[in-house]
C-alpha cells in the first residue's frame, strides 16, 4: 500500500453500471460514507460511446469512480456473443477510464474478473498469475477485456501518475443477480432450477457439466465492502484479489441450493455440456493482510438470494 488512506467524504463519486448487481451494492454501501453518489442509466448515458461519456463526465464532474459496468454473463452467454463480451467491455473501460485521466478525477476503481486468469492457474490463484498461460475458451473474450482494463489503469498510473486501481472479484451472488438461466452464473441458475422443479414437483433437475468443478463464491454485499476499503486503502499499481478465502465443488453447491430452496428430488448432471476452469480459488491473501475479511457466509448468503428471489426476481 501507497500514499495517505483516500477520504470519500463529501466526494462527488459516479458509480458506473449502478443497475447492476455490484454496482447497486456499491451504491447501497456508499449511503455510509457521507458522499454525493452520481448514476447515470442506459437511456441517459451509453457507455459504448465515447463523446457521450466526455460530456457527461465533463458535466457532473466526479472525483472518483467505481467503474463496476460491464457486459457480463454465464459459459452459454460468453461462449455465443464473443463480439458483444470484447468490444462493449473495451469501449466502456476506455472511455470511461481515458476521461478520467482528462477530466482529473482523483481515484478509480476498475473492477475485473477472476477468469483474467489462465484455464489452469496454480490454486489457489495469486495475482502474479496473471498472462502466465493460456485462458479458459469459453469466456476468454471477456478476459481479454478485462486484461485490457488492467493494464490501461496501470498505463495511466505509470506514465501520468494517476491513483487507478484494479480489484479481481472471485463469483459473486446476491440480491440484484442475473436469474435468467440463459444468461446467469451458476449460483443463480441452480436457484431457479431447484425452485422451478420444486413448485413443478418435478423428480429431477438437470445440470450442465460433470459437478466436479470447484467455485469460490463471495456476497455481494461483502465484494460492495471491499470496494469501499480499497478505495480508502489502497493504492498500488498491481491489481488485487477480492475472494471468499473457500471453494467447493459445483455438484455440492447445487446440494446445499437444493436443500435451502427445498428441492428434494433427484441431480443429473449433463456431461455433454462444458465444464469450464477445473478449479478457481483466489488466494486474497493480500487484501485480507490489509486487514479486510468477508462476514456472509455461504448458506446465509444462499438464503438471502434465494429470499430477493422470490420477492424482486419472478
Amino acid at each position: 500500500m501507497s500514499g495517505s488512506p483516500y477520504s470519500l467524504s463529501g466526494k462527488r463519486i459516479w458509480v458506473a453500471g449502478h443497475r447492476g448487481m455490484v454496482g447497486s451494492a456499491i451504491v447501497r454501501r456508499l449511503a455510509a460514507e457521507n458522499c454525493a453518489i452520481l448514476t447515470a442509466t442506459r437511456d441517459v448515458l451509453d457507455l459504448t460511446r465515447q463523446q457521450d461519456v466526455e460530456s457527461w463526465m465533463n458535466e457532473t464532474k466526479p472525483q472518483a469512480i467505481f467503474l463496476a459496468a460491464a457486459t457480463v454473463g454465464g459459459i452459454l452467454a460468453n461462449d455465443t456473443r464473443p463480439t458483444e463480451f470484447l468490444t462493449d467491455n473495451l469501449q466502456i473501460q476506455t472511455n470511461i477510464i481515458t476521461t478520467a485521466h482528462t477530466i482529473g478525477v482523483e481515484k478509480l476503481m476498475f473492477l475485473g474478473s477472476s477468469c483474467i486468469y489462465p484455464r489452469l492457474a496454480p490454486q489457489p490463484i495469486h495475482e502474479d498469475a496473471l498472462l502466465t498461460g493460456p485462458l479458459e475458451p469459453t469466456n476468454a473474450w471477456y478476459a481479454i477485456a478485462k486484461i485490457a482494463g488492467i493494464k490501461q489503469c496501470q498505463a495511466y498510473r505509470r506514465e501520468y501518475d494517476r491513483d487507478f486501481i484494479s480489484c479481481m472479484p472471485t463469483n459473486l451472488y446476491g440480491p440484484g443477480d442475473n436469474f435468467d438461466l440463459q444468461s446467469s452464473h451458476v449460483l443463480p441458475a441452480l436457484i431457479v432450477k431447484a425452485h422451478n422443479a420444486k413448485i413443478q414437483n418435478a423428480p429431477s433437475v438437470t445440470l450442465w457439466g460433470s459437478g466436479s468443478p470447484s467455485r469460490e463464491f463471495l456476497y455481494v454485499e461483502d465484494m460492495a465492502d471491499a470496494c469501499v476499503f480499497l478505495m480508502k486503502h489502497y493504492s498500488e499499481a498491481e491489481h488485487i484479489n477480492v475472494g471468499f478465502g473457500s471453494d467447493l465443488t459445483i455438484r455440492a453447491l447445487a446440494e446445499r441450493v437444493c436443500k435451502i430452496v427445498g428441492f428434494k428430488g433427484t441431480l443429473i448432471y449433463d456431461t455433454t455440456k462444458p465444464d469450464g476452469t477445473p478449479r478457481k480459488l483466489l488466494d486474497s491473501e493480500r487484501l485480507h493482510k490489509l486487514g479486510w475479511q468477508p462476514s456472509v457466509d455461504l448458506d446465509e448468503g444462499i438464503a438471502k438470494t434465494y429470499a430477493w428471489y422470490l420477492e424482486h426476481a419472478r
